[in-house]
Formats: structure tokens, C-alpha cells, sequence
């Protein structure tokens, strides 16, 4: 079996005139190891790769049940063994050392010579050094490989296709968690949520939604969003913990778990009453996002639906980024990005630079847009993750869009005692 990507790795690098890519990592949390790891958990381990198949080291034998993850994912194994580690370790030899014998040892085994090497993964720098001089030693030039690795890493096999969606169920379960407990709030003095006695803050709802995410063995490690009234307003305010949610504001909720791949999703609620601007806001903001979920479609740009956007929010007299782009009122962020491997990888919204071109099959991609008023204390943002199809597109987070929290409630059992 050999490793998915090869043929794509060997006509970038090639792009790059480059003879093969190295990654070194900390640990396979690295998102350019992650790649080919299988979804192995590993420490510090580097690859080897090119157009003909992928070499991984690893540094522990205790690690070869995990190793044997990539070994089924078609990448070839280094086995501590293979490079004498532990008579290495014997002899007294660094860390840098066994570093350099395991990369040297990776180059035999892939047969690659002296030339470019396109060099990757976000390793301490004690190692990163020690590599460098290894290539150095050998007679090849070390030249950045971020934006071949995003390349390499933006149209998402089936198998990582299938993460996504495991991740974006996840989510869903979690925002529908979150609307339940808001459903179920009781309003007292002052206009403060609560639940079973308790005030319902920003951190209360910030556990439950991790509550549900370690039942399926997901990570946060970007945190979550969860910012009422102003707080939403700013745009990428995570919320302050002890910050009571409050009847008639709103409240922006924005999740994003790992497993292997991210997902990536976000509802805006109001308990009560809205106020008219919110309330015409969210109307706004969601006629964008269906409008723009139906022109997802191979062969299209996201600037050019990110444009479309723009217009719509222009004609309804709020400020647009493509106009003003210090804004910090109105629509003031692009209307999506990639995810994948990191939260926001390509492809690219932007007008230009890299992954700008059309979106293409296999893409996995948010939309979206939103509107944010920070004198008047609310925002709006509603987000969905898609994948690019043949046709279209498939939407990965098929959830409510509703303001109003009670519109949620199926059926569902309410929300776990603790909460």
C-alpha cells in the first residue's frame, strides 16, 4: 500500500525543484506529522517523504503498536532498531545525534540523495537545529515547506473526510446540549439565567459542550466560544468565565473539537425577547449563509461568495470588510476557511495569495457570515461546516439556525445533573 498523497507530494515538489520533504515533530499533534501518522499517537518522531511513498522514525519501542497506525495508513516504519538507538543511548550519544542517525538512516531508506529538501513540522529548536545540520552535513538545502504542507494537506481523503463528519456529529450533540440548558432556564431578577438553583454563566455552558465532546474522545485545544451581548460583539472573544448569561442578549456559541481533524460550527441564542436590531440582524445574517450554501459548488471562489456577502450587508446599511477594512462594526471577517488538520488551513477566502483559487471536490470548508454591533451590545454569527462534492456540497452541521433556544427542544432528554 503506499501512502494516499504521494503522487500529490511528488508534483509539489517538484513545483518546488526539490528532491524530497522532511517533517520533525515534537509529537504527532504537529499537524504536518498528523498527516501521516494515521492517527497514531506518538512523541517526537520525522518523516521522510516523496513522490514515491513516505518513511516515518520514531524514538521509542514503546511506541510500536501506535507506529503500526501509519504502517496501515501506507507509510513505511523506521523502527528505533533500524537506527541503532539504543546503542547510540549506550555510547553516550545526544539526543541531537540520534536525531540525525535516524533521518540519515530514513534518507537510505528512501533512496534520496543530495539536493532541495523541503523542510517542515514545528520541532523544539534544539532539533530543529541539529536537523539542519544534518541536511547541511549531507549536502542538501533546507527551504520552508508551510505552504507546500498546506497544499499537500487541503483536499481530505475519504478517510479523513469521514473524521470530520465524526467530529462535526460530536459538535452537534454538544449545541444541541447547550440549547436544551438554555431552554431550560428559568429567568430571575435582573434578567440572570438559571438552572437548578444556579446561575447559568459562561463557563457552565462552556463544560457542559466539553462534557459531551470527552464522551467521544475529543480535544479542544483552541478552547471554545461562548460570549454574550458585547462580549459576541468583538468577533473572536472566547467569553469571560463567570459572566452570567442574561434574557435578551445574545450569546454566540462557537465549537471547535479535535479528534484526528477538526470541526468547526457556530449558533447564536437569545433567551426571551429579542431586541428588533438583533432580531433583523440574525435574519440578515442567515439569508447570507443559505444563500451562500447554495452556491458552494466545485469551481467557485470563496472571495467570490465571501463578495456576494459583502453586497448583501452593504445594501442593508452595515459596514462591509471589502469596503472598510478596519471595521470593527457591521461584517468585519472573511466568510470562511478551510479545516482540516488546523482549525484554519486552506482553502483561502482571502482575494489573494495561497489556496485562492476555485474551491475544488474534497475541499472541507465554513461558511460563515456575521454581524456585530458593539455599542449596542450584540452579535450574530452562524456557522456551518461543508464538504465540497461533485455538485455542490455536503453540509456536515445541518443544525436549527433559530435565535430562540425553546425551537430546539425534540424530544430530547434534558440536561445532565451537574449542569
Amino acid at each position: 500500500m503506499t501512502w494516499p498523497r504521494s503522487e500529490l507530494l511528488g508534483a509539489l515538489l517538484a513545483e518546488e525543484n526539490a528532491e524530497a520533504l522532511v517533517v520533525l515533530a515534537g509529537s504527532s499533534r504537529d499537524p504536518d506529522l498528523a498527516l501521516f501518522v494515521g492517527g497514531a499517537r506518538l512523541g517526537e518522531a520525522c518523516v521522510v517523504a516523496h513522490g514515491g511513498g513516505a518513511c516515518l522514525a520514531y524514538f521509542t519501542s514503546m511506541e510500536r503498536d501506535e507506529a503500526a497506525r501509519a504502517e496501515a495508513d501506507g507509510v513505511g516504519l523506521l523502527h528505533p532498531a533500524d537506527f541503532d538507538m539504543e546503542s547510540l543511548r549506550k555510547d553516550g550519544k545526544s539526543r541531537e545525534e540520534i536525531l540525525a542517525a535516524a533521518v540519515n538512516a530514513a534518507f537510505e531508506r528512501t533512496g534520496i540523495g543530495a539536493g532541495r529538501v523541503v523542510l517542515a513540522g514545528r520541532p523544539p529548536a534544539g532539533s530543529a537545529l541539529a536537523l539542519a545540520r544534518t541536511l547541511e552535513e549531507g549536502g542538501r538545502q533546507a527551504v520552508s515547506g508551510r505552504a507546500l504542507m498546506l497544499a499537500l494537506r487541503r483536499r481530505k481523503t475519504g478517510s479523513e473526510i469521514d473524521g470530520i463528519a465524526a467530529a462535526a456529529r460530536a459538535t452537534a450533540e454538544a449545541f444541541e446540549s447547550v440549547a436544551r440548558m438554555l431552554a431550560e432556564s428559568s429567568v430571575r431578577g435582573r434578567g440572570e439565567l438559571w438552572l437548578r438553583e444556579e446561575r447559568v454563566t459562561v463557563a457552565r455552558v462552556k463544560a457542559l459542550a466539553a462534557q459531551v465532546f470527552a464522551g467521544h474522545a475529543l480535544e479542544q485545544p483552541e478552547s471554545s466560544i461562548v460570549a454574550p451581548a458585547e462580549e459576541g460583539a468583538t468577533g473572536h472573544s472566547t467569553g469571560t468565565p463567570d459572566r452570567v448569561l442574561r434574557a435578551g442578549e445574545s450569546v454566540v456559541v462557537d465549537l471547535f473539537p479535535r479528534a484526528r481533524l477538526f470541526a468547526d460550527c457556530t449558533r447564536t441564542f437569545c433567551v426571551g425577547e429579542p431586541p428588533e436590531a438583533l432580531l433583523r440582524a440574525h435574519g440578515l445574517v442567515l439569508e447570507a449563509l443559505k444563500a451562500s450554501l447554495e452556491a458552494v459548488r466545485p469551481g467557485i471562489r470563496g472571495w467570490t461568495l465571501h463578495e456576494r456577502v459583502c453586497r448583501l450587508f452593504e445594501n442593508e446599511g452595515f459596514e462591509v470588510p471589502d469596503r472598510n477594512p478596519g471595521a470593527q462594526t457591521g461584517y468585519f471577517h472573511l466568510l470562511g476557511h478551510g479545516v482540516g488538520y488546523e482549525l484554519h488551513e486552506l482553502p483561502s477566502f482571502r482575494k489573494t495569495g495561497p489556496g485562492t483559487e476555485e474551491l475544488r471536490s474534497g475541499d472541507a470548508v465554513t461558511i460563515e457570515p456575521g454581524l456585530y454591533d458593539p455599542d449596542a451590545g450584540w452579535g450574530v454569527r452562524l456557522e456551518d461546516l461543508v464538504v465540497v462534492t461533485g455538485d455542490g456540497m455536503t453540509n456536515l452541521t445541518p443544525l436549527p439556525y433559530e435565535l430562540d433556544p425553546r425551537a430546539w427542544r425534540t424530544g430530547c432528554a434534558g440536561v445532565p445533573a451537574g449542569f
